[in-house]
């Protein structure tokens, strides 16, 4: 995130309900599936907020290939005290089959959550 968004500031770990974590499609840079979301009653989402400026969301809009890659979706999450959020995230456009992401895909991302402590 720093180095697609240096002006972002990292704030808290947070909560998506009722979705799950998903690979899906096939990224010919990584190798294998790319990370979304699905609705699915029961499960949850760990994640990070970062407080992100227009000129860096327009930025991450163009590295996340926004709109035709992948769509913004306004969510609610739940910080760590139980307070919802507003917040935006990417899902894949058009969510084809879910796919095995590669080794160094997975690494990338559960790097990511052990940055922020979540695992």
């Amino acid at each position: 995130m720093r180095e697609r968004c240096p002006d972002s500031e990292p704030k808290f770990i947070a909560t998506l309900p009722n979705y799950k974590l998903v690979f899906v499609g096939w990224s010919r840079q990584w190798r294998g599936g790319v990370a979304s979301i699905r609705p699915f009653r029961g499960e949850r989402v760990p994640g990070a907020i970062y407080e992100v400026s227009d000129r860096n969301l327009r930025r991450l809009d163009s590295y996340e290939g926004y709109p035709r890659s992948y769509t913004r979706l306004n969510v609610t999450v739940f910080d760590e005290g139980g307070e919802p959020i507003k917040a935006i995230t990417y899902i894949k456009s058009g969510q084809s089959d879910e796919a095995q992401p590669s080794k160094e895909y997975l690494a990338l991302i559960q790097q990511g959550y052990r940055d922020w402590g979540i695992i």
